[in-house]
């Protein structure tokens, strides 16, 4: 089975797709196969299309179907569990495992899976898509999005990471707008606190390209853990 990891972050729009698409292309560059599944994602077209997705899809060696890497696709551009409720659909932590299995099985030597919003977003009433993570039972990347409130949202989500009973892998500090002020010192407490290694600090792209982007991401630390 590839090795695989779950991507979340500190909260929605910090990044996650930034970093996994820049994460893969560092993979490549090493030459690694490597795939991606976003398992369920809102905010689609017309046609069904999420664009994280076909960020990822776009970013990753395998040439896989987009509804293998979207498999649950909703329109409305909010949580998950109300756009699956309006669609008339239910969410499943279990069935959403499994579908990020078959990705999983692909033969990439690199799979991500990418989260919605943070690590407690909910599918519906009893689960959050944490529950997908703990039912794959993989270690997780965290996407810190460097702005005001960072370090108290970043160490909140490492604790329940560990409470869920999974290991943070890695986290990467990204940069999504202006530079907050007080970068560095918010970036040396993050690194003293985080009970794991700093993987790279991207800084604000625009427009964003993930080639360039995967020049600051230091792959090697993933896996010496």
């Amino acid at each position: 089975m590839s090795t695989t990891f779950f991507v979340t972050g500190t909260d929605t729009e910090v990044g996650k797709t930034a970093v996994s698409c820049a994460l893969l292309h560092a993979a490549r560059a090493r030459g690694l196969t490597t795939a991606a599944v976003k398992p369920v994602a809102a905010g689609c077209d017309a046609d069904g299309h999420n664009e994280d997705a076909l960020a990822l899809q776009a970013a990753m060696t395998l040439e896989l179907p987009y509804a293998q890497v979207n498999p649950v696709a909703l329109q409305p551009a909010i949580a998950p569990h109300i756009a699956a409720a309006q669609a008339g659909r239910s969410l499943s932590a279990d069935r959403l495992a499994g579908l990020c299995r078959g990705v999983m099985h692909s033969g990439a030597d690199l799979v991500l899976v990418e989260g919605a919003g943070g690590w407690r977003v909910p599918l519906g009433p009893r689960e959050t898509l944490a529950d997908v993570a703990v039912g794959l039972g993989v270690d997780v990347i965290l996407v810190v999005a460097m702005r005001l409130g960072c370090i108290n949202h970043a160490l909140l989500t490492a604790e329940a990471i560990r409470a869920d009973g999974l290991r943070l892998a890695g986290w990467v500090a990204n940069q999504p707008g202006a530079a907050m002020a007080c970068h560095a010192e918010n970036l040396d407490t993050l690194q003293r606190l985080l009970p794991a290694p700093l993987l790279g600090e991207l800084p604000f792209i625009a427009p964003f390209d993930a080639q360039t982007a995967s020049q600051y991401i230091d792959l090697p630390k993933l896996f010496s853990m």
